[in-house]
């Protein structure tokens, strides 16, 4: 998801790098868009370092770059891919343009421009919050459908005491994320997730894998932390950017994933085994390349370790624990048997012969396999939103066992 951050001129812009900050943290990607006036507060560059984007502060190019036609119909391409704008601070002149219609610059045109939800959240003087034209202003945009955050009392920069500071940085964020509908139901679990393949080298070049891409195991990881979850992502070589905010270790063979896997077992609450492990391996690693001069050379195989195997009897009674099964054949009995066999709460069962499913697409056909005989067919849908699907039943199986997970916040 995008999110489009607007910046108008006020003391309270010193607060925008941290909302950008937990935005990220949720995996949302950061678009900052800053006033003229906002600049004279906070300096671009800290926000580029922090959103490894370009900031938008000028409709034209800057003053030094002049008009061009990539600059002249960028608001357009921002308003378009953005799914919200939250503007912090909001100051009294910026809620005055918004009010009325003005675009006079960047951030006032992508106003009007996108048809993505807008946040606003104002700072100002108390007397300027206070005034009937801001009162005003205010009513028209919240009768519009703007969300507008109300301003905290206290005492104020300017030395008033009143209504007129910014609202909590995470207040704002939660706004965010509701409007995004990405929830917290997640935030008290730590989730351990395996994604992409394993390598398993045969000599200095040659190794056995699979085909898998990784892309349903990141989806995982992403929807884990877009709902809360801190979010340890173990995973084999893919050509995947890891989702924002969450921790990574990469692998490339089975007993490395295993170790991995075992070394965050414990701090885990939640493990979601998406991971195409190798089932076997080459007996002997040769150390030089095989040469085709040398015959066709003979390939002894053994055993990967069976990770799932491995976490049975080391489970915690409050730890959910979710497995994949990806078949081409005899998909649900397959499945049915490593759903028993591994002491799993349910298992997330994969029929790699059918198309818009699978290994390396977007896509996934999945049916859900639960230990009382339950069985959920999910349509063809984005990986990302199996992803959402799979969580959603995580959630309910802790509604139903009345296991409640220590949150950051129990320990203090």
């Amino acid at each position: 998801m995008r999110v489009a951050l607007g910046i108008s001129g006020g003391i309270a812009a010193y607060k925008a790098p941290e909302l950008l900050r937990m935005l990220q943290e949720r995996g949302l990607e950061v678009q900052v868009v800053m006033t003229r006036n906002a600049c004279e507060f906070v300096a671009p560059l800290t926000f580029a370092a922090l959103s490894g984007r370009k900031v938008i502060t000028e409709m034209f190019g800057g003053p030094q770059g002049g008009a061009n036609l990539e600059s002249a119909i960028e608001h357009m391409a921002v308003a378009q891919a953005i799914d919200a704008l939250v503007i912090v601070p909001a100051t009294a002149n910026l809620l005055a343009k918004m009010a009325h219609g003005i675009a006079d610059d960047f951030l006032t045109t992508l106003c009007l421009a996108t048809k993505a939800p807008l946040i606003v959240a104002p700072a100002m003087n108390v007397n300027m919050w206070e005034h009937p034209a801001t009162q005003e202003n205010v009513q028209i945009l919240q009768d519009r459908g703007v969300t507008v955050l109300p301003p905290d009392e206290g005492y104020l920069a300017c030395g008033m005491t009143g209504a007129g500071r910014l609202t909590s940085v995470a207040s704002i964020a939660h706004a965010v994320f509701a409007t995004l509908r990405v929830s917290e139901d997640l935030s008290a679990e730590c989730a351990l997730v395996t994604a992409g393949p394993t390598q398993e080298p045969w000599d200095e070049v040659r190794y056995l894998s699979n085909l898998s891409s990784g892309k349903m195991g990141y989806a995982l990881a992403q929807a884990s932390r877009r709902r809360g979850a801190r979010v340890v992502l173990i995973t084999g070589p893919t050509h995947l950017e890891p989702p924002e905010g969450v921790e990574v270790e990469r692998v490339r063979t089975a007993e490395q994933m295993a170790q991995a896997v075992l070394r965050h077992f414990e701090g885990a609450t939640l493990v979601l085994m998406a991971a195409a492990v190798s089932d076997f391996r080459p007996a002997e690693v040769l150390p030089r390349k095989i040469k085709k001069q040398d015959g066709i050379p003979a390939l002894r195989l053994e055993p990967t370790p069976d990770i799932l195997a491995m976490l049975a009897p080391r489970r915690r009674p409050a730890q959910v624990v979710v497995g994949f099964a990806a078949e081409t054949e005899n998909l649900l009995a397959h499945a049915a048997a490593k759903l028993r066999d591994k002491r799993l709460d349910f298992i997330v069962a994969n029929d790699l012969s059918q198309e818009g499913a699978g290994f390396d697409v977007d896509t996934n056909i999945v049916t859900l396999l639960f230990p009382d005989g339950r069985s959920k067919l999910l349509e063809k849908m984005s990986k990302l939103d199996v992803a959402y699907r799979i969580l959603d039943e995580v959630v309910a199986l802790r509604k139903d066992s009345g296991v409640r997970i220590q949150g950051p916040e129990d320990s203090n």
